[in-house]
């Protein structure tokens, strides 16, 4: 664990003082970052004597003193740094802003924004604005179209890992309305609802031959989750190389990656009028789509930057309860330590996350590791390597012929997968034959040699 100083969205604490409200506040109101308890602003470590004593005084002091509702914008972990405990709180930029101290009230002297490395006070007319922007129609406010729901599943799941829920678990979950009428969250993780997740599967590279349809919705949203990360994890086939001395093994993509953009597609939906994350398999990539696009007030560098902000505070709550989603932000870093950010197509009211194989993946650099290994190690036989050199000849006079010719029609013209492509672009890339010109989309190929 390396440490930077702080910044808008790092803030240390040597303990746990009358400023720490105050810091998780700011967060909250701006775009959430991480706050340290053990570590002073010199970053010098002194760690906690017991954090699981100060893990519990933090989640009071949260729950206690500041007002907006939190549960489910906040983590409390404890992480180890030069052999001392240091306690990580984890906070989420918060869809009731403004958040404020609740002994102050929403005033200038209780409501705070981080500014920079900086906690600030905000103005009368910061509040004034920032109050009058609150989306008030969330799924708590939103009436469940039925309100005979019953909730076994989500009884069975909580028992699984040793929680059980009491007689009042519809208000605590913050499943009713504020006049005691299931909401739109309880109808979402009712045994039985109106929803429909699609998991769709294709021969080729497009949608125009569909081989498989399947709906694993009208059940609790955790049930259809699970369902839809065990037919996907089926999906991802294993292919393995056998060499000497050792038997590679890999995914067709990247099975943590994967996981992480279903999950995430299930909790930052936009469920307000009914619309479900959808799921498709192609030969050369599987394609995950969520509704809604970005959440207000989020950009795109902040996405990526790992700033969490959930849409369904409700939701993302409940799948941490059952151990389907881990600390806040995690999902983003596994996506993006496995894959660049290309893999993300935004749109106003799509999100959609693009998982290809590992070849397209790594860097140049990678690249070249991969190739010169793969030859040293022998993976190939020798009536494969002559079948590989005339197709990397055909891509390349087919590249010679249009420079702007995309891996997806290379893929059809020669009956071969997406991984295919790039295994013979990567071989000539790296014999120095072709370079590429541009971006990925708007580029073309230059032949060299």
């Amino acid at each position: 664990m390396s440490l930077d100083f702080e910044n808008q969205h790092i803030e240390y604490k040597r303990c746990l003082n009358d400023r720490f409200e105050p810091a998780v506040i700011a967060f909250l109101n701006s775009s959430g970052g991480i706050l340290y308890i053990g570590i002073d602003d010199n970053l010098t470590v002194y760690g906690v004597k017991n954090p699981d004593v100060v893990q519990r005084q933090v989640a009071d002091r949260i729950k206690n003193n500041i007002r907006g509702e939190c549960l489910g914008l906040y983590d409390i972990v404890t992480e180890n740094k030069d052999g001392k405990n240091i306690v990580k709180v984890i906070i989420s930029s918060g869809p009731e802003k403004p958040y404020y101290l609740k002994e102050r009230g929403m005033t200038p002297k209780g409501c705070f924004f981080r500014n920079g490395s900086r906690v600030e006070n905000m103005t009368t007319a910061m509040i004034e604005k920032i109050f009058a922007r609150r989306i008030r129609n969330s799924l708590t406010t939103i009436i469940s179209p039925h309100q005979d729901l019953t909730f076994e599943q989500l009884h069975i799941y909580y028992q699984e890992h040793g929680k059980r829920l009491n007689a009042n678990f519809a208000k605590n979950l913050d499943l009713l309305t504020p006049d005691g009428k299931y909401n739109l969250n309880a109808f979402l993780f009712a045994d039985q609802n109106t929803t429909t997740i699609k998991v769709a599967k294709f021969a080729g590279t497009n949608k125009t031959q569909l081989v498989e349809n399947e709906d694993y919705g009208y059940c609790s949203i955790i049930k259809s989750c699970k369902k839809v990360l065990d037919k996907l994890e089926l999906e991802n086939r294993t292919f393995a190389k056998v060499g000497y001395p050792f038997r590679e093994e890999k995914t067709f993509v990247d099975k943590d990656a994967l996981r992480e953009a279903v999950i995430n597609a299930f909790v930052h939906n936009d469920y307000s009028e009914l619309m479900c994350p959808a799921f498709y398999i192609f030969s050369d990539h599987i394609e995950i789509v969520s509704y809604g696009g970005l959440i207000d007030g989020m950009s795109r560098e902040e996405l990526i930057s790992g700033c969490s902000r959930p849409r369904n505070r409700e939701i993302m709550r409940i799948f941490k309860d059952v151990d389907l989603v881990e600390q806040l932000g995690t999902g983003m870093e596994k996506m993006l330590a496995a894959y660049t950010p290309n893999i993300f197509e935004l749109s106003p009211n799509f999100f959609h996350v693009m998982l290809r194989p590992e070849a397209e993946k790594t860097t140049e650099k990678e690249e070249i590791f991969t190739e010169k290994t793969t030859e040293k190690e022998g993976f190939t036989t020798e009536k494969e390597e002559i079948f590989t050199k005339k197709t990397t000849e055909k891509i390349l006079r087919a590249i010679k012929d249009n420079p702007y010719i995309t891996t997806k029609e290379l893929a059809l013209e020669f009956d071969i997968t997406g991984d295919g492509v790039f295994y013979h672009i990567r071989k000539l890339r790296i014999a120095g034959r072709i370079q590429r010109v541009g971006g990925r989309k708007s580029g073309c190929w230059e032949v060299l040699k």
